[in-house]
């Protein structure tokens, strides 16, 4: 099974959307269809075995629409382009709509106005020449109608498809106001001049004019809320200057290969990702993380594309080319999340699906309704058609993807990166976070602090530190690798190593110069049964100062701890404190001992601890949570805590622009600011809170619109709606919804 993205064109609102899903998913070998009326993308499972991708363009086509295949080469600049050229196109019809709807609709007017006596050509008084003024009316309309060409083509088209649209409500309203004033003409030229009265050409040509423009500003907007994406896009540099023969290169980014040498100056963009071989610099890796510090690079070093070198000359190995680097990872997370749903549009997707058939029966019966009641064809015309171009799918369809992609796109300017529309909307429900203690709540680099031996002599001491170091060389835990560095900064040289042996979650065991060697935790100790005799008190006191005890075994017997400690992050305790004012339950987990944990927790002030929990135990404790009824989120660096994260409602894990692929985890956060942790939280609620308000105002508009066309106030004394006046309702509904969308963009980020 295969996933595939198709960007499809002639959309005009959520029903369009759900046609196109019907139509592929109704394929043998397609699974999972979403289609995203905002993004205009389909995007789906597929066996390529069973059905290929030209069966599936076919079914789109056949449907009324049309799917092309993503072109990977496609620059940002051609994708802007294009977008700026519909805009433009629409610009135009719109201008030309409105040069001869705006004649039309005076000339419809002005001879009905009582109150002031407006100028009016006396060649075409409809009382005098009846003719004459319904042939104008006719000729100015025809242009009008023109540019509106394609919600007739595509509207119709959609109808004997099964599956009418927006443009099926605009086309049938529009055409039926047309064809009964043509009929009214020919009334006129053979003798019933009372006929001038019942010409509908202005309420045509000005409701086509009218969702011209609500479809321009429509595409305006749309344009708007996929801003970051395009910002992440064109941050890469089109060029790279790589050493060739020893001699310095331009070629096109697409060029480079991996293990090429790539020289990058003070003011340029990294092309690449890689690693420093040569010079000092500090990049600017805002785009990367949020971070607005540039970061110092010196060899061995990573650098990412699309950072900024500031100062220094550097020469790197390209390492990560095309697809690959970190910049690539981030703009296909939110590309995925921007085409993802939440499950909030479920019911949008459900009401959009019947949404325009019922709206044509309802019209249909009204009409009757009133012509039965009245006996007057144009009262009768007025409701059908005001009825249908009321009506609006646009504004339910535009209503989450619009809010997700403002959301998402906030989040990944400022590094926090949501995988999806559903990760999105279950964030705002979560009341209690795990957060994993080192590395996260601390800052993962941990120092000795203390050496205890018996008789604490400085060569004793030595010794102890000595061959622990050298059995932890072979291990890869952090706390071991600070006992490394730490007898590396006291000069102290290492052993030879014989029969290692890693215990997940305890410790380790070695061989060295004869002896047998156990390094670990008090679970190694008691497994062991190694008592801690004269050690016990001295290890709770560095216990309860938030150290880490590794105690040292020689040949069966203890001989001495030595304790590592990791500081707290500065962000840590603002973090906690903004989640607890936000009502969240915060928990920390470790493999630590209660009291270092306890110790630790104090300091950040969290609120339950589970400490000596092994890594594969921690999926376990986050599932024990949700059985007991709480919204988790699980925050970890998403190596070891893979599993939790997978459990966890939410995972975020937090890591540099290397994690970004990272699988287990539903919001990655590029920095290690624990405060990206509620303001991702933050951005969630603030998105489902919009993405409701869209929806309320969506199905409201529709609610109350539709019944009010139908002539609902007019049965008890009220107004009658003129179907120009719904026709600009229904453009405004749209443009209101995206700009409801669009003040996303000024959610303001807390960084620690």
């Amino acid at each position: 099974m295969e996933s595939k993205v198709l960007d499809i064109r002639g959309m005009s609102c959520a029903a369009c959307a759900k046609a196109v899903e019907r139509a592929i998913g109704r394929l043998k070998g397609v699974e999972k269809v979403s289609v995203n009326y905002a993004t205009e993308k389909a995007v789906f499972n597929y066996e390529p075995e069973i059905v290929d991708i030209p069966n599936i363009q076919a079914a789109v086509e056949k449907a009324g629409y049309h799917a092309l295949e993503i072109v990977k080469k496609d620059t940002v600049d051609e994708d802007r382009e294009r977008k700026q050229r519909e805009i433009t196109v629409l610009w135009r019809k719109f201008t030309v709509a409105a040069i001869f709807a705006a004649p039309l609709l005076y000339i419809a007017m002005a001879p009905m106005i009582k109150i002031v006596t407006l100028p009016f050509p006396s060649a075409l008084d409809p009382m005098n020449y009846p003719l004459i003024y319904a042939l104008v009316e006719l000729l100015l309309v025809i242009p009008v109608v023109s540019v509106g060409y394609k919600f007739y083509t595509m509207g119709f088209k959609a109808m004997l498809n099964k599956s009418p649209n927006m443009d099926s409500l605009i086309a049938i309203g529009t055409a039926a106001a047309v064809l009964y004033s043509i009929w009214n003409v020919w009334q006129i030229i053979v003798g019933n001049f009372i006929a001038v009265d019942s010409l509908y050409f202005e309420s045509a040509g000005v409701i086509v004019t009218l969702i011209l423009l609500g479809k321009t500003l429509e595409a305006v907007s749309k344009g708007r809320t996929s801003e970051a994406i395009k910002k992440l896009m064109g941050l890469a540099p089109k060029t790279a200057i790589v050493i060739q023969n020893g001699i310095e290169k331009e070629i096109p980014i697409d060029e480079v290969q991996i293990g090429e040498i790539i020289v990058v100056k003070p003011g340029s963009k990294i092309p690449v990702d890689g690693v420093v071989i040569e010079g000092h610099t500090a990049i600017d890796e805002s785009m990367l993380t949020g971070e607005s510090m540039p970061v110092d690079k010196n060899p061995n070093d990573s650098v990412y594309a699309a950072s900024l070198n500031t100062n220094g000359t550097i020469k790197f190995k390209a390492e990560k080319i095309g697809s690959d680097t970190a910049l690539a990872q981030i703009i296909k997370l939110v590309e995925n999340a921007q085409n993802s749903k939440a499950p909030i549009a479920k019911m949008a997707d459900v009401v959009s699906g019947y949404f325009v058939p019922i709206v044509c029966i309802i019209a249909l019966v009204a009409g009757i309704a009133w012509y039965i009641g009245t006996k007057n064809v144009e009262f009768a015309l007025t409701i059908f058609i005001s009825i249908l171009v009321i009506a609006c799918p646009c504004a339910l369809g535009l209503a989450t993807p619009t809010a997700i992609m403002v959301g998402t796109g906030k989040g990944a300017e400022n590094g926090i990166l949501i995988k999806g529309g559903e990760a999105l909307e279950t964030a705002h429900k979560i009341n209690t976070i795990i957060f994993d203690k080192t590395g996260t709540i601390t800052e993962g680099k941990p120092t000795v602090t203390d050496i205890v031996t018996l008789s604490n002599e400085e060569a004793e001491r030595d010794y102890l530190l000595k061959i622990t170091a050298s059995a932890e060389k072979s291990s890869e835990h952090p706390l071991g690798q600070a006992i490394v560095k730490g007898a590396e900064e006291k000069g102290v040289g290492l052993m030879d190593v014989t029969d290692f042996e890693a215990i997940i979650g305890r410790g380790i065991r070695a061989k060295i110069d004869g002896r047998d060697v156990l390094v670990g935790n008090r679970k190694l100790l008691d497994e062991q049964n190694i008592s801690l005799k004269e050690f016990e008190e001295k290890s709770d006191i560095l216990a309860s100062e938030g150290k880490t005890p590794m105690y040292v075994v020689l040949d069966g017997k203890l001989e001495g701890i030595i304790a590592v400690a990791d500081t707290v992050k500065k962000s840590s305790y603002a973090a906690i404190k903004s989640l607890h004012k936000m009502g969240i339950k915060v928990v920390m987990i470790t493999g630590d001992n209660k009291k270092t944990a306890a110790a630790i927790a104090r300091q950040v002030d969290i609120d339950e601890v589970l400490a000596e929990v092994l890594p594969q135990d921690k999926s376990n404790e986050v599932k024990k949570l949700q059985d007991a009824g709480y919204k988790v989120a699980m925050v970890g660096d998403g190596i070891n805590d893979a599993p939790a994260l997978a459990q966890a409602d939410i995972g975020i894990a937090i890591g540099s622009g290397t994690d970004v692929a990272m699988e287990s985890a539903d919001i990655v956060l590029m920095r290690s600011d624990l405060m990206d942790v509620p303001t991702a939280i933050e951005l969630s609620k603030r998105t489902i809170t919009n993405i409701k308000q869209n929806l309320f105002w969506a199905f409201g508009y529709n609610v109350i619109g539709i019944p009010i066309a139908a002539g609902l106030l007019y049965l008890f004394g009220g107004p009658l709606l003129n179907p120009i006046f719904a026709a600009a309702a229904m453009s405004l509904s749209s443009v209101s919804v995206l700009t409801n969308a669009l003040r996303l963009k000024r959610f303001k980020v807390t960084r620690g």
